[in-house]
């Protein structure tokens, strides 16, 4: 492994800039979250917080340290991923009717959460070994070998949104990797086969009914549906500049459910307005500019698959937390990265951005 301690005058600027508002108007709106709340202590806002301050002694290491050290150790980082995920179904704790967690008293670690840092690198990886124009059906079948045992143990956990996360980082590498349509054409039949499977023999009963209030809300407008017509109150309520912080009637009256962690994008919005809604919209597409640009400056085929990956589940959480928000999509309880209350992700989302200064540090001439 090897370290380079005065790297920082070389990270990419726009990006920190990016990160660093993301993080503020996640503080800021699990702040005002806070002050509705009993008790007064602002426990969630303390816990992001020390999150914060392990997620910046991770992201400054990583960025310190070469990213093709990971392209060796990939293979040891996911089944550490895969043993922690079967460790959490025996001994971890079940939240909202999910078994995700590891109880760490005053801290709770969401192995998925990791595994969505290792199977990047573990793809990456994999995908920058082959170096072919074209995939075959024997080197998908491989990379389905690697993404179904994470698929799996989430789904036992269970956790819909984030076993469909890293479906959908494994399509997005393999169509860059050179996917064949014929290809592309059987899996979307197996697919439908494993989606009418799973609806009958797999889902349970809050995420069948997650699904059929998103087609119709109606169904139940007091129960499932309420969430997202709540949300929608929330963020058309926000007019121009929002009521200020903390003001916002749907998330100060609790009429929000969740709303620090799946729908605290409604409470920035009603809070915030339009205008605050459009920069933390602004500072994700600068975040996902900069991951292309230097991206497109790397010359290493791990370094381009690794950030690809990155910007891969980044992008994805993204759209399907902000189309939950507005009813384009089902709800899943994917938080807003950088944004949502949650320590494992922000923890392993800077790691993430750690990972990829490395790239950007080293690919400058």
């Amino acid at each position: 492994m090897r370290f380079s301690f005065q790297p920082w005058r070389r990270m990419d600027g726009w990006l920190l800039v990016s990160i660093g508002i993301l993080i503020f108007f996640g503080l800021a709106a699990i702040y005002s979250v806070a002050l509705s709340q009993e008790g007064g202590d602002f426990l969630t806002v303390k816990k992001q917080a020390v999150a914060l301050g392990i997620g910046l002694v991770c992201f400054f290491f990583l960025s310190s340290t070469s990213y093709l050290f990971f392209r060796s150790q990939a293979f040891f980082l996911y089944l550490l991923g895969i043993v922690l995920l079967i460790g959490v179904l025996w001994f971890g704790t079940t939240i909202r009717g999910t078994t995700g967690w590891f109880d760490l008293g005053w801290f709770s670690f969401q192995p998925v959460e990791y595994m969505k840092v290792a199977l990047t690198a573990a793809l990456a990886a994999y995908y920058q070994q082959q170096a072919k124009r074209f995939l075959g059906g024997k080197e998908i079948f491989k990379s389905i070998l690697l993404v179904l045992p994470p698929v799996v143990l989430a789904l036992l956990q269970p956790d819909l949104g984030s076993a469909l996360l890293l479906c959908g980082l494994w399509f997005v590498l393999s169509l860059f990797a050179g996917m064949r349509r014929r290809h592309i054409l059987y899996l979307l039949v197996i697919g439908v086969v494993i989606g009418v499977s799973a609806w009958f023999f797999f889902l349970a009963d809050y995420q069948q009914a997650r699904i059929l209030t998103f087609l119709d809300p109606s169904l139940d407008p007091l129960g499932q549906g309420y969430n997202v017509t709540q949300a929608m109150i929330g963020i058309g309520a926000g007019g121009w500049f929002g009521s200020g912080l903390g003001f916002g009637s749907q998330s100060q009256l609790k009429f929000i459910p969740e709303s620090q962690t799946d729908f605290i994008f409604a409470v920035i919005a009603e809070e915030l307005g339009f205008v605050g809604a459009c920069v933390l919209l602004g500072a994700f597409a600068l975040l996902f500019y900069r991951l292309f640009v230097i991206a497109h400056r790397c010359r290493d085929a791990f370094g381009q698959y690794l950030l690809l990956a990155i910007g891969s589940v980044l992008f994805l959480q993204f759209v399907v937390n902000v189309g939950m928000n507005i009813g384009l999509l089902p709800v899943t309880g994917l938080g807003l990265p950088f944004v949502s209350y949650g320590g494992s992700s922000l923890v392993f989302y800077l790691g993430m951005m750690g990972l990829v200064q490395s790239v950007a540090i080293r690919s400058r001439v």
